[in-house]
């Protein structure tokens, strides 16, 4: 019975300690290495989904809520992405697309479990998902190694003393590796983390509040709705290989602004379009930008800044790309709980997502930092 407008400050709290935690988890995978903090992420979100399971009140929910979120960000993607980074270069797309289908394959189970929330309860789900996050990460973590010296292994497997194969990327790959401090003065760092952040405006506000604009909005049952979001990653799957592909020869900056394009119409459609045909318009435009623009994000920082450094520079750049996580499910659901309606906020989102494009086109590569 709360209102959507609380629900998205509980998540926009939990987009901002995942934005803040940014360089501070960087310097630690830097230091310590993933396999390290994987685990360290794994016990802390089990622990906050235990804790959740009890919830009783508005201010726990506060306060568990974004307990599991930072358990999510030390065990997922920052982790995982500067992981994959490390050992591949010439087809580091492909590799962070193969990576990125595990968010689309979780997310092929949303029907699952809303037919567990529904015969067991939202209780059970969690103290479930407590225990599927040790038995799953923990095991996990063991495979995780920093970088391919560690096992006396080269990047992408090539002694690079031996002749090097043709890299297949249509993007300068940079010979320098940057340090954080030396990315942050390029504006190549500035656009690619504004362009993100636009893209995540859209991206934050339809995991907030699609299924409740789904159910209130359009009179769907929580079953149908869950059926219309576990479409998506069908589609994000499928962007995903062909973001994997495509990134790895053609301009990653041309394709990630063609994303943006494909995020705001989609939005659009489904603020204004009536009728079911305006949601089988809106799945595969957003579920395709999103899947394919994934791994085009972590592929030209790398490309850009190497790879020595990478952790601390994503953990930087999250900063700037965590407003949007904030903004758009904030922005959406206090205009739906002033207006009746998402139409406005969800309207207003695309409008500011549109700008995306022009900031991934000015994305040009930097050009190598004096040393001197």
């Amino acid at each position: 019975g709360w209102s959507t407008g609380l629900i998205a400050v509980a998540f926009a709290l939990n987009r901002a300690e995942s934005g803040l935690l940014g360089p501070v988890q960087g310097w630690m995978i830097d230091r310590f290495g993933p396999r390290r903090v994987l685990q360290i992420g794994a016990l802390i979100m089990a622990g906050g989904f235990l804790l959740f399971a009890e919830v009783n009140s508005v201010w726990q929910f506060f306060l568990f809520y974004p307990l599991v979120a930072i358990g999510v960000a030390l065990a997922g993607f920052l982790t995982i992405t500067t992981t994959v980074v490390n050992w591949f270069e010439r087809r580091r797309a492909l590799a962070l697309a193969i990576y990125g289908t595990g968010f689309a394959v979780g997310g092929l189970i949303t029907p699952g479990l809303v037919w567990y929330l529904e015969r067991f309860g939202w209780r059970s789900g969690a103290r479930a998902s407590a225990v599927a996050t040790l038995v799953v990460l923990l095991p996990l973590s063991l495979v995780f190694h920093h970088r391919p010296k560690d096992l006396g292994q080269h990047v992408d497997g090539f002694d690079p003393d031996a002749p090097q194969p043709p890299r297949p990327t249509a993007t300068r790959v940079s010979d320098v590796h940057f340090t954080a401090s030396e990315a942050l003065a390029t504006r190549a760092f500035w656009f690619i983390s504004l362009g993100h952040m636009t893209a995540l405006l859209v991206v934050s506000s339809m995991l907030a509040h699609l299924a409740l604009y789904l159910t209130e909005d359009r009179g769907m049952s929580l079953q149908e709705a869950g059926w219309v979001i576990g479409s998506l990653p069908i589609l994000q799957l499928a962007g995903q290989f062909a973001g994997g592909y495509l990134g790895d020869h053609y301009d990653k900056r041309l394709l990630s602004a063609g994303c943006m394009v494909s995020h705001v119409i989609a939005l659009l459609f489904l603020a204004h379009g009536t009728g079911m045909w305006a949601i089988i318009v809106f799945v595969p435009l957003h579920g395709v930008a999103w899947g394919l623009r994934g791994p085009l994000m972590q592929a030209i920082r790398a490309d850009y800044f190497g790879s020595t450094s990478f952790g601390q520079i994503l953990g930087y750049s999250s900063l700037v790309v965590m407003v949007g996580t904030i903004v758009g499910p904030l922005l959406a659901g206090t205009l739906n709980d002033a207006t009746g309606s998402y139409t406005l906020g969800f309207t207003i989102i695309a409008g500011l997502a549109s700008t995306g494009v022009a900031f991934f086109l000015l994305a040009t590569p930097p050009e190598p930092p004096d040393r001197r």
